[in-house]
C-alpha cells in the first residue's frame, strides 16, 4: 500500500471518529452511555472516536443505532459505501426501509445488505438494470 493511501485511511478514520464523537455531543450522551447503547466497550468506541481503531459495518450500525442516525451515514463516512449509492430513487428505497417501523433495525440492514449485493453483482457483471 502506498504512503498516500495510508495517510487517507487515517484521514478517514480520523473524520469518521470526530463525526462520531460530534453527533454524540448532540446527543448529548456521554462515552459510556453511548457504549451500553450501542453494545461496545467503552474504550472501543473510544479507541474508534480518535481514530485508531476501524469499525466494521457490524459495529458502525451499532453506534449508528445508539446516535439514532442513518447506518448508511457511517458507512459512508467510513469508506464502506460509495456516497453516490444514496443518490436519487436508491436513497428513497433505502430511506422506506429505514423508516419502516414494522421491522427491527437487523432486519432493515439486512434488506439494505441484500440490496447493495444486488446491486454490486449487477454492475460488477455490466448488466443491465430495467
Amino acid at each position: 500500500m502506498s504512503p498516500e493511501s495510508l495517510d487517507a485511511i487515517e484521514t478517514r478514520l480520523h473524520d469518521l471518529g470526530e463525526f462520531i464523537r460530534d453527533q454524540r455531543r448532540n446527543a448529548r450522551l456521554s462515552l459510556r452511555k453511548l457504549s451500553e447503547l450501542a453494545g461496545i466497550s467503552n474504550p472501543y468506541l473510544s479507541q474508534i472516536e480518535r481514530g485508531l481503531r476501524k469499525p466494521s459495518a457490524e459495529i458502525l450500525q451499532a453506534i449508528a443505532r445508539g446516535l439514532r442516525i442513518s447506518a448508511e451515514t457511517l458507512y459512508v463516512r467510513a469508506g464502506i459505501l460509495d456516497e453516490r449509492a444514496l443518490e436519487g430513487p436508491v436513497a428513497d428505497l433505502v430511506a422506506a426501509i429505514l423508516g419502516d417501523v414494522t421491522i427491527s433495525e437487523r432486519q432493515k440492514q439486512v434488506l439494505v445488505e441484500i440490496y447493495r449485493s444486488f446491486q454490486a453483482e449487477n454492475l460488477g457483471r455490466g448488466a443491465e438494470v430495467g
